[in-house]
């Protein structure tokens, strides 16, 4: 039933998706309700699978790659309805709802629902890292979509070419102010997932493995994003204008990285450790069932 409720919350997302698409080419009185009404049942399906994940099997949102992308898109998704019934006008799920897609398909094909190994002494710092890779994940996303919307009305004026006549976005002021916020808050979120991620490991394992090609992409990112703040803050240009929106565009990129290397590396989020044989007892206190932990190890 799990698997089967994130398909049907894929394709309530997809329909809504190609309704936002019908915005270029007619008007429609019902489609804005059904709209509506097509993310909030898929709003609330996903909701439902979160909660029996949480709840019946004791998965919190940050415990498998699995869970980490539904609660990702499951914000990404909330923000969008808010942005839809805020600005009704406005087709924002062309731009919001593939990234939202992206992340059900991950879910539903590659990510991996096995739970990663997690004493208790590290819980509370654990859902401090995945919350604030959550948030930060979801801002840079919202930066992207709102980077793409500047670039495509900043290119129709500057080309002196008209939009579709029934496609219209927000304004140029607004996109660029929540582009900048956008890349500001996603440092703030980033670096406190990317603090709490080292400090995590070294209670794991003892030490920091630079080499890591996780903690290498990831530290590239952070190094990245602080240069985007400290041009932004002190560049004034850099405020304004496509740079902010080329700047979210490339913050993206590097994220988009240092999620695959995560998603791909064993260990970080599900899977077994690194070196580890699949079905071996994991080095931060897991055992097989039937085998007994060593005295002293982790729980």
């Amino acid at each position: 039933m799990p698997s089967s409720l994130v398909w049907i919350v894929t394709i309530a997302y997809l329909a809504a998706l190609l309704l936002e698409v019908t915005r270029i080419y007619f008007r429609s009185q019902l489609r804005g309700a059904a709209l509506v009404g097509l993310v909030m049942g898929g709003l609330a399906t996903h909701t439902l699978l979160i909660g029996y994940r949480w709840v019946g099997l004791g998965r919190d949102p940050f415990s498998s790659n699995f869970d980490w992308c539904l609660s990702v898109a499951w914000a990404l998704a909330g923000v969008y309805l808010y942005l839809t019934l805020y600005h009704p006008q406005n087709p924002i799920g062309i731009f919001t709802l593939p990234l939202v897609l992206l992340l059900m398909l991950a879910a539903a094909t590659v990510a991996s629902q096995e739970p990663f190994a997690q004493s208790q002494e590290a819980r509370i710092l654990a859902t401090m890292h995945g919350l604030s890779l959550l948030l930060g994940t979801v801002v840079v996303f919202l930066g992207l979509a709102t980077g793409v919307m500047y670039l495509v009305l900043a290119f129709w004026m500057r080309r002196k070419h008209r939009p579709p006549r029934l496609l219209r976005l927000p304004s140029l002021e607004w996109l660029q102010r929540m582009t900048q916020r956008c890349l500001l808050l996603a440092l703030v979120c980033l670096s406190l997932g990317f603090v709490t991620g080292l400090v995590l490991s070294q209670l794991r394992h003892g030490y920091i493995n630079w080499a890591d090609r996780v903690v290498w992409t990831t530290t590239l990112l952070m190094v990245w994003l602080a240069a985007v703040a400290v041009f932004i803050l002190l560049y004034r240009p850099a405020r304004q204008g496509r740079k902010v929106a080329y700047l979210t565009l490339a913050s993206f990129l590097f994220l988009l990285v240092a999620l695959v290397a995560v998603f791909s590396t064993p260990g970080h989020i599900g899977g077994q450790g690194a070196g580890e044989r699949p079905g071996s007892p994991s080095r931060v206190g897991m055992a097989m069932p039937g085998e007994s932990l060593p005295e002293g190890s982790l729980r």
